[in-house]
């Protein structure tokens, strides 16, 4: 059973994961290596793909210190050879004696490192502060055990649940605020993705912005994604060079999102084009929703969702997990349900 020592380590590190703003497509992973009397030696932290595991950031702050240690770990040591090699071999060839995680990696490829540790001696105990560490890597995780990315819905809208005026005319209807507090959640996906329709009425960037006063140290631009048949002129910004930008050719939903699995796209951003997101919403392919209520009315005009629902018994719940004002603006984070409602009495 993990120890006290054991319990804050696992805390430091599940906090020191947190420090990234994105690692995807690898998950975020944090470490941290005790000696004998359960003192701290080193904490490392994995940046993303090309960089050390959390593991091997650790060992290598630690050095010959190493040796006899407990490295505590939110995610199960990998033991297999990506762009880098197993954790588990630089654990045991550390000579640690005790390895704690959180989270079982669900990764198939990945995954059996607590046996190999244990088959090396090395006592092992996995499970520790688990859903702690599992709420770091959500999105990660449903792509890996899903086999497709995980998508994020965003929409502003007035109190009327409309996105646009009857002239087509969006920009602004939410507040600078909560434009700037966007780039947060932009910069925590692999993938900003929107329709033709919306690219040519708008010409947006998608991209994250106003970097410097994001909460987190953050290095790349997420992969542009363009949806729809309609051709987009090489002169709109979503082909400017500050992102690489994906053009995806179908409204099919499904097919959008396995060409981005392919990609290697884990947590994508969906937002420009209440048809596109319509599309996704009826295919029951939205996992989260994130939206940006103006206090103002429009009276007519565009609705923020193009769905499928023809009578309230189509009505789909969302399970609301944090309801916050953003300047003048309520934001609202929720899980769509995937069952209509069942009829109140």
């Amino acid at each position: 059973m993990a120890s006290e020592n054991e319990l804050q380590a696992m805390s430091r590190a599940v906090t020191a994961a947190r420090t990234v703003a994105r690692a995807l497509p690898n998950p975020r992973v944090g470490c941290v290596l005790l000696d004998a009397q359960g003192e701290q030696i080193a904490v490392g932290v994995h940046q993303g793909a090309g960089n050390p595991h959390a593991e091997v950031e650790a060992l290598t702050i630690a050095g010959e210190a190493a040796r006899g240690a407990t490295a505590v770990v939110t995610l199960e040591p990998c033991s297999h050879t990506g762009r880098t090699g197993p954790c588990v071999d630089a654990l045991i060839e550390a000579g640690v004696s005790r390895v704690v995680f959180a989270q079982t990696d669900p990764d198939p490829q990945a995954r059996g490192g607590a046996t190999r540790l244990a088959d090396a001696g090395i006592d092992v105990e996995g499970g520790v502060l688990a859903e702690e560490a599992e709420q770091i890597n959500v999105e990660w995780t449903f792509a890996t055990t899903e086999g497709r990315p995980f998508v994020t819905w965003k929409y502003a809208a007035t109190m009327d649940g409309l996105s646009a005026a009857p002239d087509g005319s969006s920009k602004w209807i939410t507040s600078a605020e909560a434009r700037r507090d966007v780039q947060t959640f932009r910069a925590a996906a692999d993938a900003i993705m929107a329709g033709t329709g919306a690219v040519l009425a708008d010409d947006p960037r998608l991209t994250v912005r106003d970097t410097e006063d994001l909460p987190l140290p953050y290095a790349q631009q997420p992969l542009r994604v363009v949806v729809g048949e309609t051709h987009i002129p090489n002169y709109y910004r979503v082909f400017d060079r500050v992102a690489p930008t994906l053009l995806i050719q179908t409204r099919e939903p499904d097919e959008v999102l396995t060409k981005l699995y392919e990609q290697g796209i884990k947590h994508v951003w969906l937002e420009g084009g209440p048809r596109l997101a319509g599309g996704f919403w009826n295919a029951g392919l939205v996992d989260r929703v994130i939206g940006y209520i103006a206090p103002a009315m429009l009276g007519s005009g565009r609705a923020a969702l193009e769905g499928e629902a023809a009578t309230l018994a189509d009505i789909r719940p969302i399970t609301l997990h944090d309801v916050s004002m953003v300047g003048p603006d309520i934001r609202i984070i929720g899980t769509p349900g995937r069952a209509p409602r069942e009829e109140m009495p």
